[in-house]
C-alpha cells in the first residue's frame, strides 16, 4: 500500500511516534516527523500520537502548531489522533477541562480508566473495517463520553466507543502502534487514497 509518495506526518513531541513510523513502513507508506508548523508542508496526512496531553498543548502553544493543525484539517487532509492525540482533537475535554483543537465533535474524559497500573490489552470490535476482533492497548486511556451527530463510531470495546471518525478526522482512545495489527493504520492510509 503506497500513499502516493507524499509522506504522512507524525507529530514527534512525545509518545511512540517511532512505532507509528514503523507501522507505516510495514504498510509501504512514506512518513516524516513533524515538530514545527513548517514540517506539515508536503504532508498528505498527520498522526498525533499518545503522550501527555497538557505537555503536548504547551508545545503546541510554544511552536504555533495549533493553528497550523487546524489549517491542515481545513484543507481536508486526514488527521489521526491516538490517546492524547484524540484528547487534543476533541471538542470538549473533562477531568479536568483543558484547551483542545475542537476538530472532532466528541466529549472525552482524560485518564478515565485509572492510573498506569490499570492499563490493559483488549480485543475490540470494528465491524465496518475488520471482520475479526482488533487488538487494542489502553494505557491511562481516555473515555469518549459523548459522540456528536456527525461522528461515526467505528470501534467499540467493553461497550464503549474507542474508535471514531468525523470527515477527515479519526481518533482512537487506544494505541494501535503497540500491536502488530495493521487494521487501524491501513484504514487511515486508505483515507488519503480515497480522498475522504
Amino acid at each position: 500500500m503506497n500513499n502516493g509518495r507524499k509522506p504522512v506526518g507524525i507529530l514527534a513531541v512525545q509518545g511512540d511516534f517511532e512505532l507509528h513510523a514503523k507501522m507505516l513502513e510495514r504498510l509501504g507508506a512514506a512518513w516524516k516527523l513533524v515538530k514545527r508548523p513548517a514540517d506539515l508542508s508536503g504532508a498528505a496526512a498527520l498522526i498525533m500520537p499518545g503522550g501527555e496531553s497538557t505537555t503536548m498543548l504547551k508545545f503546541f502553544q510554544e511552536e504555533g502548531l495549533g493553528p497550523a493543525v487546524k489549517d491542515f484539517a481545513a484543507q481536508g487532509k486526514p488527521i489521526f489522533g491516538t490517546c492524547a492525540g484524540a484528547i487534543l482533537l476533541a471538542r470538549e475535554v473533562l477531568n479536568p477541562p483543558q484547551d483542545h483543537l475542537g476538530l472532532l465533535d466528541i466529549t472525552i474524559e482524560r485518564n478515565a480508566y485509572g492510573r498506569q497500573i490499570d492499563s490493559s490489552v483488549e480485543r475490540g470490535e470494528c465491524p465496518e473495517i475488520s471482520s475479526k476482533p482488533v487488538e487494542m492497548v489502553f494505557i491511562r486511556a481516555p473515555i469518549i463520553r459523548r459522540v456528536g451527530e456527525g461522528v461515526r463510531v467505528l470501534g467499540r470495546a467493553g461497550g464503549l466507543p474507542v474508535l471514531v471518525e468525523q470527515g477527515n478526522i479519526l481518533a482512537a482512545t487506544f494505541h494501535p502502534e503497540l500491536t502488530k495489527d495493521e487494521t487501524i493504520h491501513r484504514y487511515f492510509i486508505g483515507k488519503i487514497a480515497d480522498g475522504k
